[in-house]
């Protein structure tokens, strides 16, 4: 069973910062797109980034130059270094593996995080 274990969420302050992880196995990093999405209270999931196995980055709009997404191949963990956080960051933040003609998409349980003063 696929397992996609998520750490990293918390209450922030506007500005400040927060580094959220995602672990999953070797034979899912090593070949699956992986990326984080978000879900707010009253909206939908929506894509906040992604990386490829190959190492390119896909952003929204809303957080290009805020938030960093990174892979480390060592450690089958995947990275959100998410800086100048806004209190419209705050929401679920769920880790995603998928990639096309393969089993998935697999998602991880959420985070939680709040940006509020």
């Amino acid at each position: 069973q696929v397992q996609l274990v998520e750490s990293g969420g918390d209450l922030a302050q506007p500005g400040g910062s927060l580094r959220l992880s995602c672990a999953t196995s070797g034979s899912i990093f090593r070949i699956y797109t992986m990326g984080w999405y978000r879900q707010a209270p009253g909206k939908q999931r929506e894509l906040v980034a992604d990386i490829t196995a190959g190492g390119t980055t896909t952003y929204t709009d809303s957080v290009k130059g805020r938030f960093t997404i990174s892979r480390d191949g060592a450690k089958n963990t995947v990275y959100l270094q998410m800086n100048s956080l806004k209190p419209e960051d705050t929401a679920v933040y769920y880790c995603n593996a998928q990639k096309s003609g393969f089993r998935g998409p697999y998602w991880g349980q959420g985070t939680q995080v709040t940006v509020s003063s």
